[in-house]
C-alpha cells in the first residue's frame, strides 16, 4: 500500500487542477446579456423604441461542441442586448460583440475607426482591433474566394482600389458601418468526448470597422462589434462548419426569471419533446411559415396570406428583439380575441395606446393559451406570461398589457425574447429547420454535434453558477476522481 499513497496524491492534484479548469469553465466563451424581460419599471414605449432600432439592424439584402454559457443580468434601462467575449489574434485579445441573428458578418471596431465609442454603459472595457499588433493577421484581397462568396450575399464588395475586400452595412435606424476584411485566428474551446476540453484556434474572416455612424456611435449600450449568427457563408458558424470544427446548428435557451442567463451552444440541444418546422428557403433571416393563430383553442379568422413571406412581410425568429410583433392585419384580431375571453373577469384599459388589463389575481388563472401554428403541424404554445408584460399597479390591481406590438402598416411578425424565453430553440441550418420546446433554462442540457467523421458527440452543457461551477460539473469531477482512484489502486496495489 506504500506505493498507492503517492499515486493518490498525484492523482488528486491532477483532478484538482482539472476541477479548477472545469470550475472556471475554460471550455466556454462568456455570453452576457442585459435584457428586461417583464419588468413593471419599463414602459412598453421604451421597449418598442429599442426594438424599432433593432429591427432596422436586420440586414435587408465538425469537431466538438462549442459552449457559450450565458451570464450577466438584465437591466430595465439597458434593453435587449446579448453579447459575448471573443479572443482574436496572436497574442489573443478580448472583444465584446453583440450576438445578432439578423446579420451574417462578425465585425469589430479597428484602431483607425472614426465614430467608435470609447466607453460603454454596460460596464465593459472596449478594445479596438489592430491588425498590425497580431502576428497572424492578414488582409483579404478581392481575389480571395471568401470575398467573392460575400459579394453574392451583399456582405462584401470590391472597388478595385488596392485590391482590398471591403464592406458597407447600412441599417434602418440610420446607423451604419464600413471597413475592410481581415483574417486572423479565433481562439475558443471545444468540449469533446462528453467532458474533455480542447483549446482550439481557427482562421476566420471578419470585418475591421473604420467608420461607424448613428446609433452605433452611442456609448450607453456600446460593444466592440457585432457577431452575425446568420446563414450565409461569411458567418462564423458557417466558416467553422466548413473547417469541420463545429456543426451547422446552434441552440439557445434563454432564462426568463431570476436575472436571466441561459445557454448558447454550437450544436443541437436534444430533448424528447422538440418540435420542428422548416425554414422558409432563400431568405436573409430566420423566416418561418406561420399559418394561423389560436386563442383559447379557437383559430382566429385571419387571412393566411397575411403571414406569407415576401420582401415586405413574413415571420422572423429574432433573439435580439425584446418584445414580439404581429403583422398589422393580424394584430387587432389577436387583441380582440384575448380581450373578449377575459372581459368578464378583468377590466380592460388603454395605457399609452396599449391594450392593458387591471388584474387582482394570477394571470395564468384568467388568460387563455395562445398557439402560433406553423407549417408541418408544429405549434408554439404561449402561456400568458409569454404574451403579457406587467407595467405597474393601480389601486391595488396589477396592470398587465399585451406584449405583442404591431409595426404600423407592415406585415412583419417578429418573435422576440418575450416568446422565446424559457424554451430551447434550435437553429438547424444543416436541415433547414427550427425547433423548440418548453424548458427550465437554469438546468443543464444534452447537446449533439454531428461530425464530419459521421460520429455524434454528446455533452452535458449548462449555465454556470455564480461561484463558477455547477452541480453537474461537480458530479462529473467526483466521478472522475473515483475512477482514477480505483485505477490507481489496481495499478499500484
Amino acid at each position: 500500500m506504500a506505493a498507492v499513497f503517492p499515486a493518490w496524491i498525484m492523482i488528486t492534484i491532477l483532478v484538482l487542477e482539472a476541477s479548477l479548469v472545469m470550475g472556471g469553465f475554460q471550455a466556454s466563451l462568456k455570453l452576457e446579456r442585459r435584457i428586461p424581460l417583464v419588468s413593471h419599471e419599463v414602459e412598453l414605449g421604451r421597449l418598442r423604441e429599442f426594438d424599432r432600432l433593432r429591427h432596422g439592424r436586420l440586414l435587408q439584402s465538425s469537431g466538438g461542441v462549442v459552449d457559450f454559457p450565458v451570464r450577466g443580468t438584465y437591466d430595465p434601462f439597458l434593453v435587449g442586448l446579448y453579447y459575448t467575449k471573443l479572443q482574436i489574434g496572436s497574442p489573443p485579445k478580448e472583444y465584446y460583440v453583440q450576438i445578432d441573428t439578423g446579420s451574417d458578418v462578425l465585425w469589430i471596431g479597428c484602431n483607425s475607426c472614426n465614430g467608435c465609442p470609447e466607453s460603454s454603459g454596460l460596464q465593459i472595457e472596449l478594445n479596438l482591433y489592430d491588425p498590425g499588433s497580431s502576428s497572424t493577421s492578414s488582409l483579404v484581397s478581392c481575389s480571395d474566394q471568401r470575398c467573392n462568396a460575400g459579394v453574392q450575399s451583399s456582405d462584401s464588395g470590391c472597388s478595385g482600389q488596392g485590391n482590398q475586400c471591403s464592406y458597407t452595412f447600412q441599417y434602418g435606424d440610420g446607423s451604419g458601418t464600413s471597413g475592410y476584411y481581415v483574417a486572423d485566428l479565433l481562439h475558443f474551446s471545444t468540449i469533446l468526448e462528453g467532458s474533455m476540453t480542447a483549446n482550439s484556434t481557427a482562421p476566420i474572416m471578419f470585418g475591421c470597422s473604420v467608420l461607424q455612424t448613428g446609433d452605433l456611435t452611442k456609448s450607453d449600450r456600446a460593444v466592440d462589434g457585432i457577431f452575425g449568427f446568420g446563414q450565409q457563408s461569411l458567418s462564423v458558424i458557417s466558416q467553422l462548419s466548413s473547417q469541420g470544427i463545429a456543426p451547422r446548428v446552434f441552440s439557445h435557451c434563454l432564462r426568463g426569471k431570476n436575472g436571466g442567463g441561459g445557454i448558447l451552444v454550437f450544436g443541437e440541444i436534444l430533448e424528447p419533446n422538440m418540435v420542428y418546422t422548416p425554414l422558409v428557403p432563400s431568405q436573409p433571416h430566420y423566416n418561418l411559415d406561420l399559418r394561423s393563430i389560436s386563442v383559447g383553442g379557437q383559430v382566429l379568422s385571419i387571412d393566411p396570406s397575411v403571414f406569407s413571406t415576401s420582401s415586405s412581410q413574413g415571420t422572423i425568429v429574432d433573439s435580439g428583439t425584446t418584445l414580439a410583433y404581429l403583422a398589422d392585419e393580424a394584430y387587432d384580431a389577436f387583441v380582440d380575441a384575448i380581450t373578449k375571453t377575459v372581459s368578464q373577469t378583468v377590466r380592460p384599459v388603454l395605457s399609452k395606446g396599449n391594450q392593458c388589463y387591471l388584474i387582482t389575481s394570477s394571470v395564468t388563472d384568467i388568460f387563455p393559451q395562445v398557439s402560433l401554428n406553423f407549417a408541418g403541424g408544429a405549434s408554439l404554445i404561449l402561456n400568458p406570461p409569454d404574451y403579457l408584460v406587467q407595467q405597474n399597479s393601480i389601486g391595488g390591481a396589477a396592470v398587465w398589457c399585451i406584449g405583442f406590438q404591431k409595426i404600423q402598416g407592415q406585415g412583419i411578425t417578429i418573435l422576440g425574447d418575450l416568446v422565446l424565453k424559457d424554451k430551447i430553440i434550435v437553429y438547424d441550418l444543416a436541415n433547414q429547420r427550427i425547433g423548440w420546446t418548453d424548458y427550465d433554462c437554469s438546468m443543464s442540457v444534452n447537446v449533439s454535434a454531428n461530425l464530419n467523421s459521421g460520429r455524434t458527440e454528446f455533452v452535458n452543457a449548462g449555465q454556470m453558477s455564480n461561484d463558477g461551477s455547477s452541480p453537474d460539473q461537480l458530479q462529473s469531477i467526483i466521478a472522475l476522481l473515483l475512477n482514477m482512484i480505483m485505477l490507481a489502486a489496481l495499478l499500484f496495489s
